[in-house]
């Protein structure tokens, strides 16, 4: 297939540690490009970057069938067992910079657990450590990612009701991110039609926001 025929999407995975990063990350792509597994300790401490191979049956433009790959970049947790908060944002502005720098970063995926509540301290870390990250228009290209959606079913919670009982910082952050999120169902994360499904939602919030790219560069700001 020629280029016109192709479409690439850029993604890096944020979030504090055992929320699945890593696990998104590898079910994006198809693949187990990431490590992850359970740990009482931060997994992950440097940043790496995964390549989906073509997928089919995704996305179509003016009739016709585009090919998509995927583009993962999997980053230490924050906040971080072992690493301080400015090695983990310098490691990550610096990967961003060099996997995306040319081509630009569509999306951020923010991941959270939706078994556990979000404190507002919590909170008020992640949004600063984004912003520094990426900058004043982080929420145009933040989407958040509720894992472990599964336990909260068994809990009786439907998405609906869910978010009708959640606290007003995480209703707070969906709104400032313009409502971009996605429950994920972690017993399914792995199944194919579910990979489809969540493709399909990153595509419909990147449609959204006119296919535009967070250009992201060197700085020892």
């Amino acid at each position: 297939m020629t280029d016109s025929d192709e479409m690439t999407i850029n993604l890096v995975v944020l979030g504090r540690t055992q929320t699945g990063k890593s696990a998104l990350g590898n079910s994006l792509l198809g693949s187990a490009d990431f490590e992850s597994h359970l740990s009482p300790s931060s997994v992950t401490t440097r940043c790496s970057l995964g390549h989906s191979t073509r997928i089919l049956g995704i996305i179509r433009r003016n009739g016709c069938e585009l090919a998509l790959r995927v583009q993962v970049l999997d980053t230490p947790s924050y906040p971080h067992s072992a690493l301080s908060k400015e090695q983990v944002r310098d490691t990550v502005r610096s990967a961003l910079a060099h996997h995306f720098g040319e081509e630009g970063l569509h999306l951020a995926l923010l991941v959270l657990r939706a078994d556990l509540p979000l404190c507002p301290d919590e909170s008020d870390h992640i949004i600063q450590f984004i912003q520094e990250l990426l900058g004043p228009t982080w929420k145009n290209f933040t989407a958040v990612l509720l894992t472990h959606a599964d336990k909260a079913e068994e809990a009786g919670f439907s998405e609906e009701a869910y978010l009708h009982s959640a606290s007003s910082t995480l209703l707070s952050l969906l709104s400032s991110v313009q409502h971009k999120y996605i429950f994920l169902d972690n017993q399914k994360s792995i199944i194919k039609e579910e990979r489809a499904i969540v493709l399909r939602k990153l595509l419909n919030f990147i449609r959204q926001n006119n296919y535009q790219v967070l250009l992201l560069k060197h700085s020892k700001e």
